[in-house]
């Protein structure tokens, strides 16, 4: 899937990333390169936290892919 996201430079060093399709979902860089590899990680991670606590409210999950 893809996700938009959001560099900004940091206010101390490097570089701040944000995807805000997915809220709280945040990561950092020392360049703007190690920001983006870091955000797929946290994009991953959130989308599987999120997977996991439907699941285990016992919701019927389906994954799907739409475009607009």
């Amino acid at each position: 899937m893809i996700y938009r996201v959001v560099i900004e430079k940091g206010e101390d060093f490097g570089y701040v990333v944000h995807c805000p399709a997915i809220p709280g979902c945040y990561s950092q860089g020392n360049t703007m390169e190690e920001a983006i590899e870091n955000i797929k990680d946290a994009i991953s991670g959130c989308l599987s936290a999120l997977d996991r606590d439907l699941i285990s409210k016992g919701k019927e999950l389906a994954s799907i892919e739409v475009a607009v």
